[in-house]
């Protein structure tokens, strides 16, 4: 099993997310500077002060590639640190350097952080060999050996650390996705396939009273027939393939949920729950299905998300008007939103953006003013799936 993991290790590719460049690169390179200069008037105990200040600076641009090219980043900076003390050992001198130096530990943080799996097993022999020719060099007791160590390590499994936590989120996020999706898909196939059916329905009905029409007719009815079933067939294709939560299950065949039925969330509030008020204008007994069912959805969780982290709130207000092209859903509270604590996920949230987006849609979502939250959604009355 060691060996196993150890290769998929090797194998696991760079992250896909990374900056090139972030103010905090500049702002670091910005902040090394001087202190290095400082550093080099206030210390009287410098090896080769010029080399030392010139040496430190020249490496700077490492910190700019730490994300773009990681490994090359590690072995610059590092490699030079190598050489270096060889060559003070052979000069017969100290140990080399500023301790402005301590900067470039961030180059091990993003070389597990940002780099692939087999960048990262050859940078740690880069930084071991760096550890070895130093305290080799310059050995300066086994406390500084052990804890020069330790503290070299800890950046590097620190951007391991980081990596696997983002990674981890990301999977979540694209499960919160996947999710959403399977429920569009099942609605999908309640709304769209009744609509085929009934076209496929119609074509044979057709055929059946036209006996004494032309033949172009019958013709013209059958190839409808055709074409809607075959239409029904290849949805009921893509459906199976984009869901695996039970297509038999009847629940799964309930009808879903419109606008119509947002007012019986109310009802199913709590006693020491805000009121919850819903206004309803326009035309909203001809949306598309999907539409409707949205709007259903999309009103639900944001009730739920204002129920759960909105202090304070007395009331939560809900708002439906449609006009010619679109329809508009508002939901906003009274209440006081805490920012999120790190590490929230905000799934519910990353699933209403989706399903507004897939129907062509958009979502603002943020505070009210100085108090409340509040969630705008458009949806096109046409409900196209992008």
């Amino acid at each position: 099993m060691a060996v196993n993991d150890f290769l998929m290790m090797l194998k696991q590719p760079r992250a896909a997310d990374a900056p090139r460049r972030v103010w905090r690169d500049w702002a670091l390179v910005g902040a090394m500077i001087p202190a290095a200069i400082i550093e080099l008037f206030v210390r009287t105990d410098i090896v080769w002060p010029a080399f030392s200040l010139i040496w430190t600076l020249a490496l700077l641009p490492t910190l700019l590639w730490r994300r773009s090219n990681p490994l090359a980043a590690v072995v610059v900076a590092f490699g030079a640190m190598v050489v270096i003390n060889i060559a003070a050992a052979i000069a017969g001198v100290g140990e080399v350097g500023l301790y402005t130096m301590a900067g470039y530990m961030v180059l091990p943080y993003s070389l597990n952080r940002w780099g692939s799996g087999r960048e990262a097993m050859i940078g740690l022999g880069v930084l071991l060999t760096t550890w070895l020719t130093s305290v080799s060099l310059n050995y300066t007791g086994i406390g500084d050996l052990i804890g020069g160590l330790l503290f070299l390590l800890f950046t590097a499994e620190l951007g391991a650390v980081v990596r696997y936590q983002a990674n981890s989120r990301a999977q979540m996020l694209e499960q919160a996705r996947s999710a959403t999706r399977q429920q569009l898909a099942r609605e999908l196939h309640d709304t769209v396939a009744h609509h085929v059916s009934a076209i496929a329905i119609q074509a044979q009905g057709g055929r059946a009273v036209v006996m004494s029409s032309p033949e172009v007719a019958a013709d013209v009815l059958a190839t409808i027939e055709e074409e809607a079933s075959r239409a029904l067939t290849e949805m009921r294709n893509m459906v199976g393939a984009l869901r695996d939560d039970g297509a038999d299950d009847p629940a799964a065949l309930a009808p879903q949920p419109g606008v119509a039925d947002i007012g019986r969330l109310a009802d199913l509030a709590q006693p020491d729950s805000p009121r919850i008020e819903l206004e309803l204008n326009g035309d909203l007994d001809s949306l598309r299905p999907a539409v409707d069912t949205a709007l259903y959805r999309l009103a639900q969780e944001s009730i739920t998300n204002a129920t759960r982290h909105a202090r304070n709130a007395t009331r939560i207000l809900v708002r439906v008007a449609a006009e010619e092209e679109s329809v508009r859903l508002t939901v906003e509270d009274d209440g006081i939103h805490n920012p999120p604590p790190a590490g929230t996920s905000g799934f519910g949230l990353v699933g209403m953006m989706e399903r507004v987006n897939l129907l062509g849609g958009s979502i603002d979502v943020g505070p009210n003013g100085t108090r409340g939250w509040i969630v705008d959604a458009v949806l096109p009355r046409s409900g196209q799936v992008a």
